[in-house]
């Protein structure tokens, strides 16, 4: 199969899409991804051959703006040889002046013409999938329902005005809206391609290659971070009590997204259970002793409590589909702490 398809991934130089890539080209699929500049499309390059892998199965299209209207027609125009089509850049940003010009509209548009773009110049395109988030299934803050079960089929109930509330609920918002509109399309166009959207919760587990620079880490692994670095920094890290999922499984879970014939259509929840900062840090320091005296004691107490905020998420049906076991905490969290030192 792999040999005759031709992936393209939008975002390729992000967290997830590094992961999808290297899984990609250890198959032997051709894969062609979007970066920002040339410069950052040659670091990818030589990161996938320094690990070892076949660069020459992978090739990259200049997009300066994923959100810009027309943002991916010369690259499916150059290539109509794409058969699978990965849109994986998900930015993760709370730093915004206007959440609507900021957030909200980019989130639709971006989703909006990259459905249009394959559409439109795609003509070979069989499947499509597209990177959401948990942030589109359940409730949080003020909404959030705990202890109320959440599946494939569930919603976060947000609404566009309570999303221009702040930062964050914009966020959330984002995710929610951008889905919204994609299964819309979806339905008003009956497309020749089917889709099928993954929705990770927190994503941890180390780079797909050697990280020079470790004061960039992606949003979720900076739940991991933060409690090493809170003796350097000394300030007390902000402590999470909600659902992770390692990075590898949620880039195996893009590949059968596309691969299996079962996925097509669905959503996928991808999360492997619970986890507080109080395990990450008992973790860390039962696993990397010589870490202990560098770490500040994480005062627990102060941390929230996982049954007053969060939701029950039930993904069986994606566990089901997808057909393989998920990488634990401890692991994911040994992995990321190694990398990191």
């Amino acid at each position: 199969m792999s040999s005759q398809e031709v992936v393209f991934i939008s975002g390729a130089t992000g967290f997830i899409a590094q992961h999808i890539i290297k899984l990609l080209i250890e198959a032997g699929y051709k894969t062609i991804g979007s970066v920002r500049s040339e410069e950052k499309g040659e670091d990818l390059k030589s990161l996938l051959k320094s690990g070892g892998l076949k660069s020459e199965l992978f090739s990259y299209v200049v997009v300066k703006d994923i959100g810009a209207k027309g943002a991916f027609d010369e690259a499916l125009k150059t290539h109509p040889n794409i058969t699978v089509f990965l849109h994986a850049a998900s930015p993760v940003t709370f730093e915004v002046a206007d959440i609507e010009k900021d957030l909200l509209n980019p989130a639709v548009e971006g989703t909006i013409n990259a459905l249009n773009a394959i559409k439109e110049y795609g003509k070979n395109v069989k499947r499509v999938v597209v990177t959401s988030s948990y942030a589109a299934v359940a409730g949080f803050a003020d909404l959030a329902t705990p202890g109320k079960e959440v599946n494939e089929d569930s919603w976060n109930p947000i609404t566009r005005e309570q999303a221009l509330t702040n930062p964050f609920l914009g966020y959330i918002g984002s995710k929610k809206l951008a889905e919204k509109a994609l299964w819309k399309y979806v339905e008003d166009n009956k497309p020749q391609w089917e889709i099928t959207v993954v929705n990770p919760v927190f994503v941890f587990g180390p780079q797909a290659f050697e990280v020079k620079d470790k004061s960039k880490l992606n949003a979720s692994n900076e739940v991991i971070n933060s409690i090493l670095t809170a003796g350097k920094k000394k300030e007390e890290p902000q402590q999470y009590a909600s659902y992770f999922i390692d990075v590898r499984d949620v880039a195996k879970a893009h590949v059968l997204a596309f691969e299996k014939k079962e996925a097509a259509g669905q959503r996928l929840i991808v999360s492997e259970g619970p986890f507080t900062s109080g395990e990450i840090y008992d973790i860390i320091v039962e696993d990397f002793p010589k870490l202990k005296s560098e770490i500040p004691r994480l005062d627990k107490s102060k941390g929230p409590k996982f049954e007053d905020s969060e939701s029950i998420v039930n993904n069986e049906k994606t566990r089901k589909i997808l057909g393989f076991k998920f990488i634990d905490l401890r692991k994911s969290v040994d992995d990321t702490v190694a990398q990191l030192q």
